[in-house]
């Protein structure tokens, strides 16, 4: 009976994923969230659907009780997230909400099943950074000073990356981090949002040639600290999102040329300089070759995606726990294995539909320092998702970045978190803009 269930259950939870895929991008067939409502609602059931009947199965599965209460506190905190936004942020955007507790639930989940102690440990970073971010949209509406800091936001972000590539520890022979009481943190995570706070408020005030080259001497220094720290993943990650950002900005092609030619050459160089970044390549041309040796990640991960097929193992039937630091880098690999292609489709398109939206909001936002933060937030997110699925998939080398809100990671989880509440904090602000326009037209219309 317990088999029948639990194989009943890996083709429900595709169903559903399917269906609030499905509504992702339903709900930009309507102009306003009233009457996107239905939509929203139906995801919210959905959302708790693959995670009631997930949970079902791993108890089933690790015949483990303190799932059952694990499983409780983390609805607990998904409802919550959601209705504390509903009450405190009537006019946020609920698509990014939902994705944002899907994105979560997908994650506990997949953690839960690989390891319950980083599992638990997660939870526990999610529901202090879910605390801590919920008060962010009101500070991004509130305060109006925030484009006069930019020197502040690119000094502080230079500092940080100095001291990681003087001070951090070394993983996989890059110094990405430090370790303190259990907890690891990656300083260049929150580095991202400062980096993209300080080129927008730049490219705000002037898009003049003198500006252009100091935010390029700006975006330089960080990402040459990164590359000397050997960071190349993060290092990739700045540069291309300044070379959108400066597209967006002056609407000139030639930067984006530029950028292709200036990343294309950096490529080159860092074969040459790192040896690390040679068996990143060597591993990707030929994963099987090298399956001894370089090759074994990639090897493993390609392994688990094809034994997974179109419809998935089931949960605790794979083997995803072969693929060294699966729950981080590879998390990817382990959603494909057990709950399928499918599965692992609609959690890509869910990312679209991210940063569709963020994308969308970036283009009626009239400010332009919102417009460009919205911009560089919305890239960073979606090229991050995009290196971490290439390279799982033999895409694209390997570049040791997590997926959001997916991977196994605490500063991840958190930086992500706040980039998501920096939008809906923009979002409101569109909202609040449009109503006073609103109201506006209507009183001329009277007198």
């Amino acid at each position: 009976m317990a088999n029948m269930i639990i194989e009943f259950s890996k083709y429900a939870i595709i169903i559903f994923m399917a269906f609030y895929t499905l509504e992702c991008f339903t709900v930009f067939k309507y102009a306003t969230e009233e009457e996107r409502n239905g939509i929203y609602i139906r995801q919210n059931v959905l959302m708790f659907l693959i995670h009631f009947v997930s949970f079902a199965v791993l108890c089933l599965e690790t015949k483990n009780s303190m799932l059952i209460i694990f499983y409780a506190l983390q609805q607990i905190t998904l409802f919550a997230t959601i209705a504390l936004y509903r009450v405190i942020y009537p006019k946020a955007n609920r698509l990014i909400i939902n994705n944002m507790c899907l994105l979560l639930t997908v994650s506990f989940i997949i953690l839960t099943r690989l390891s319950y102690d980083r599992s638990v440990k997660q939870f526990k970073i999610v529901v202090v950074s879910t605390a801590l971010t919920m008060f962010i949209p009101y500070l991004v509406k509130k305060i109006k000073v925030i484009s006069k800091f930019s020197w502040i936001y690119a000094l502080a972000g230079i500092g940080a990356l100095g001291i990681v590539m003087i001070l951090g520890q070394v993983t996989n022979g890059s110094k990405i981090s430090f370790t303190v009481g259990g907890y690891t943190f990656q300083p260049s995570e929150f580095v991202k949002i400062l980096f993209v706070l300080a080129i927008a408020g730049m490219l705000a005030k002037s898009t003049d040639l003198l500006h252009i080259f100091i935010t390029a001497c700006v975006a330089g220094a960080h990402v040459l600290i990164l590359v000397c720290s050997k960071d190349l993943g993060s290092a990739l990650i700045f540069f291309i999102v300044y070379f959108v950002m400066i597209y967006v900005a002056t609407k000139n092609p030639l930067y984006l040329l530029l950028g292709l030619a200036g990343g294309t050459g950096a490529s080159v160089v860092a074969y040459r300089l790192f040896s690390h970044v040679r068996v990143r390549v060597q591993a990707w041309k030929d994963p099987l070759g090298t399956i001894e040796d370089a090759g074994f990640q990639i090897a493993q991960s390609l392994f688990a995606i094809g034994t997974g097929g179109w419809f998935g193992m089931g949960l605790e039937q794979g083997a995803p726990n072969k693929i060294p630091v699966v729950e981080a880098d590879f998390v990817f690999a382990a959603v494909s294995e057990e709950l399928g292609g499918v599965f692992g489709a609609c959690l890509i398109l869910v990312c679209v539909s991210c940063f569709v939206m963020f994308m969308n909001i970036s283009m009626k936002l009239k400010d332009d320092f919102y417009k460009l933060i919205a911009v560089g937030l919305a890239v960073m997110y979606a090229f991050q998702v995009f290196l971490t699925i290439g390279g799982v998939t033999k895409f694209i080398p390997l570049t040791g970045v997590t997926l959001p809100l997916v991977s196994y990671g605490g500063t991840s989880v958190l930086t992500t978190l706040i980039m998501f509440a920096i939008i809906q904090g923009l979002y409101i602000l569109r909202m609040d803009d449009h109503v006073r326009k609103t109201k506006k037209g209507k009183q001329s219309r009277r007198e």
